[in-house]
C-alpha cells in the first residue's frame, strides 16, 4: 500500500490537525516527518479543545500507531506538558501504548530555546518572527554533527553528552549575547523531562512503517508549518528550518518516494501569517481586525495575532506544484460566512507584467494584486451534506478548481471534526 501525506499549502495554521483527525480512521499509523514544538495544531474532540504540537494529530485513536519520525527536533518539555493536558482530559496516551518515537529524532535543550530567543531579540526591528521553540538552533546542531538523539538516551553517556552541549551552548551565550543562565537549574530540570521517553517505545521507526505498507496497511504522514515557510522554497529567510514538503516525508520517515499516494493539500478560504515576510494580499483595512477575531487567528503556541489577508492562487498554484498535489481540502469557509464579499487574488502584476505563479518572491509593495470578487454564502455551519451547500458557495469552490486544476474533495464549515462536508 502507500503513505498519503496532508500538508499546508500557505504559511501555516491552515487546519491540517483536524484533517488528519478526520482522515486517521482509514490508516494504520499517522507519522510525524518533521518540525518540532514550533506549530501547534488545535483539534476539537467531543466539545474539548485541544493544541498538539508534538504529539500527531492521530493520537486520539488508539486502534492506529502515532510515529514522531526521524525529521522532527523533538522537545520533551513540551511533549509532557501535552500528555499532561491530555490526561486531565481524561485521555491517558501513556497507557494505550500507540505512541513510537524514532531514536534517530533529534532533542532539543533548553538552551537551544535561550539560543533562538537571544539571537531573534538582536535581530531588533529584522526578526524573522521565531517561535523561539529552539528549533533552528537544534537543527543547526544536527547539521553540524554535534547534536543529541533520542536514542542517545539508552546509551551509558547520555547525561555526559547532554551537559557538555547545554555548557557549549552556554559559552555561545555569554560570548555572542552576554547572557549568564543558572545552566545547572537547566540541567536538571531537562534531565527530570527526559525521563517521559522513558515510558513509551524508542524504535527506529522506518522498519515499523515499512513493514506496515508491505502487509498492506496505509500510513498518513502530518506535516507541520507550510509549504511556503519551507526551508528551500518559501519566502526565505522567513521561513522555517525543516522540509516542509511532501518530498520531506520520505527523507524525515524514511519512505522511499515510490510508495507515497495521494498528497492532500490544505489550503484556508482566506490567507494568514505569523510574523514578518512578504504577503501580497494582505489585508490593511478594519477587514483585517474582523478576519482575525471571527477565525481565531491567534497562534496557537504564541498566541500572537496573525496577519491576514485574501487567497492568495499564485502562491497556492506555486505550492501545489512542489507538493505534487493530488486532492484538495478547503478550512474555514464558515469564517467568511460574516462576510459581505470575498476576495480572490488571481493574478499578480509585478512591473507592469502579470504573474500568475509565484516562482521568486517578491516584495509586498512591488506586487500588486489583482482580485475577483465572490458573493459570500451566509451561515454554513450546520451543513453536513453537499447537496446542502449555498450556490454561492459552490460557485466560489467551482472556480477554484477550475483554476488549481485539482479537485477539492472536502469543505471544512466549523471547527469540530464532524463539520466537513465531503465533494
Amino acid at each position: 500500500m502507500k503513505a498519503d501525506v496532508v500538508l499546508g499549502l500557505q504559511w501555516g495554521d491552515e487546519g491540517k490537525g483536524k484533517i488528519v483527525d478526520v482522515l486517521c480512521d482509514r490508516y494504520q499509523a499517522v507519522a510525524r516527518y518533521h518540525g518540532g514544538s514550533n506549530a501547534g495544531h488545535t483539534l476539537e474532540f467531543n466539545g474539548q479543545k485541544v493544541v498538539l504540537s508534538v504529539l500527531p494529530s492521530g493520537i486520539f485513536n488508539r486502534k492506529i500507531r502515532n510515529v514522531i519520525g526521524s525529521g522532527v527536533v523533538l522537545d520533551v518539555a513540551a511533549l509532557r506538558r501535552e500528555l499532561n493536558a491530555l490526561e486531565s482530559l481524561g485521555h491517558r496516551v501513556i497507557d494505550w501504548q500507540n505512541l513510537l518515537i524514532s531514536k534517530k529524532a533529534h532533542l532539543v535543550l533548553p538552551t537551544h530555546c535561550l539560543l533562538d530567543r537571544f539571537a531573534e531579540e538582536r535581530l531588533g526591528e529584522r526578526k524573522i518572527g521565531s517561535t523561539q521553540k529552539g528549533i533552528a538552533p537544534a537543527y543547526a546542531d544536527k547539521i553540524l554533527r554535534k547534536g543529541i538523539r533520542v536514542g542517545d538516551l539508552l546509551q551509558p553517556d547520555f547525561a555526559l553528552r547532554c551537559r557538555k552541549l547545554m555548557e557549549d551552548h552556554a559559552k555561545q551565550l555569554q560570548v555572542l549575547f552576554s547572557e549568564e543562565i543558572d545552566l545547572e537549574t537547566l540541567y536538571q530540570k531537562f534531565m527530570e523531562n527526559i525521563n517521559i521517553l522513558r515510558q513509551f517505545t524508542l524504535i527506529d521507526t522506518e522498519p515499523v512503517l515499512q513493514e506496515i505498507l508491505n502487509s498492506g496497511g496505509r500510513i498518513l504522514a502530518e506535516g507541520a508549518q507550510a509549504t511556503l515557510l519551507d526551508l528551500d522554497h518559501g519566502s526565505y529567510p522567513f521561513v522555517t528550518s525543516s522540509s516542509t514538503l511532501s518530498g520531506g516525508a520520505c527523507v524525515g520517515l524514511g519512505i522511499a518516494p515510490q510508495r507515497i499516494g495521494e498528497v492532500y493539500g490544505v489550503f484556508k478560504a482566506y490567507c494568514t501569517r505569523v510574523g514578518n515576510g512578504p504577503f501580497p494580499t494582505e489585508i490593511k483595512n478594519g477587514d483585517t481586525k474582523k478576519l482575525r477575531e471571527l477565525g481565531n487567528e491567534f497562534g496557537a503556541v504564541t498566541k500572537r495575532p496573525r496577519r491576514t489577508g485574501w487567497l492568495d492562487l499564485p502562491a497556492l498554484k506555486y505550492a501545489i506544484m512542489l507538493n505534487g498535489v493530488t486532492k484538495l481540502i478547503i478550512t474555514k469557509v464558515d469564517v467568511l460566512s460574516a462576510m459581505e464579499t470575498v476576495q480572490v487574488c488571481t493574478h499578480y502584476l509585478v512591473d507592469g507584467k502579470r504573474m500568475d505563479l509565484v516562482s521568486t518572491w517578491v516584495d509586498s509593495d512591488k506586487a500588486t494584486p489583482v482580485f475577483k470578487e465572490f458573493k459570500s454564502w451566509g451561515n454554513v455551519n450546520g451543513i453536513r451534506e453537499k447537496s446542502q451547500l449555498p450556490v454561492t458557495l459552490i460557485d466560489y469552490v467551482t472556480f477554484l478548481e477550475k483554476e488549481l486544476g485539482i479537485p477539492i474533495v472536502y469543505i471544512s464549515v466549523g471547527p469540530d471534526r464532524t463539520q466537513m462536508v465531503e465533494r
